[in-house]
C-alpha cells in the first residue's frame, strides 16, 4: 500500500483490477479507466471468476493478463501469487469492493502487500483513491459497509452497544446452569 501518505496519482499505465464483486462492475469499470486516463491503459485481472469479464482480451498480444485465485490456493499459493505480481511492478492497484463478501480477505491481504496505489471501486462503478486526503470519503465508506450509517443505523449502534451486556448475560446464565447441575451431582453422591 504504497502513496497512501502522498496525493500524487503514479502513471496510469498499467493497472492491477482484484475483481471481487459483481461482474458487472468491472465490465463497466473498463470503459471508464480507458475513457479518463487513456486507451493505452493496460488492465491485468486478479479474479475468482472461470471466464474474462466482456471487455478484457486475454488472447491477445498485451492483452489483459489474469489470474485466477483458484490456481493459488493456501498460504503457500498466495505468497506465490504475491511474488508473480511483484515481479511485474503495478503502479496502480485497483480493488472493487461493491457489499459482496466475494475474496475479502484476498482484495485487502493483495492490497496490503502490494506496492502500488490503491483505488477503491464501489458497485456502481465509481472509484475514489485510498489515501489520507480521502479520509472522510473512506471512514464513509467503511462505515456504510459496516451499517453504521443510513435507515439500518440505529438498530446496528443498539446492537453494538448492548453486545457486552448480552454477552455477560449469556455467560452469567451458563455458569449459574453448570453450578446447579455440579451442585445436583455432589447432592446426589452424598445421599447415596
Amino acid at each position: 500500500m504504497r502513496f497512501y501518505f502522498r496525493q500524487r496519482i503514479p502513471q496510469f499505465d498499467r493497472v492491477l483490477l482484484i475483481e471481487s464483486g459483481a461482474r458487472d462492475v468491472a465490465e463497466r469499470l473498463l470503459p471508464a479507466l480507458r475513457r479518463n486516463h487513456g486507451e493505452h491503459v493496460s488492465v491485468d485481472l486478479v479474479s475468482c471468476y472461470a471466464e474474462v469479464p466482456a471487455g478484457y482480451a486475454p488472447e491477445e498480444p498485451g492483452g489483459t493478463r489474469v489470474y485466477r485465485v483458484s490456481d493459488y490456493q493456501g498460504r503457500a499459493g498466495f505468497n506465490r501469487l504475491v511474488g508473480e505480481l511483484r515481479d511485474r511492478p503495478y503502479p496502480v492497484v485497483g480493488v472493487i469492493c461493491s457489499a459482496e463478501p466475494i475474496m475479502t480477505k484476498w482484495k485487502w491481504a493483495l492490497g496490503a502487500r502490494l506496492p502500488a496505489k490503491i483505488f477503491v471501486v464501489n458497485e456502481n462503478g465509481d472509484y475514489f483513491w485510498l489515501d489520507y486526503s480521502n479520509w472522510r470519503i473512506t471512514g464513509y465508506f467503511v462505515l456504510f459497509r459496516a451499517g453504521l450509517v443510513g435507515p439500518g443505523a440505529a438498530g446496528a449502534i443498539a446492537r453494538l452497544a448492548f453486545f457486552p451486556f448480552t454477552l455477560a448475560y449469556l455467560l452469567l446464565y451458563a455458569a449459574a446452569v453448570h453450578i446447579r447441575r455440579a451442585c445436583r451431582r455432589l447432592m446426589h453422591r452424598v445421599s447415596a
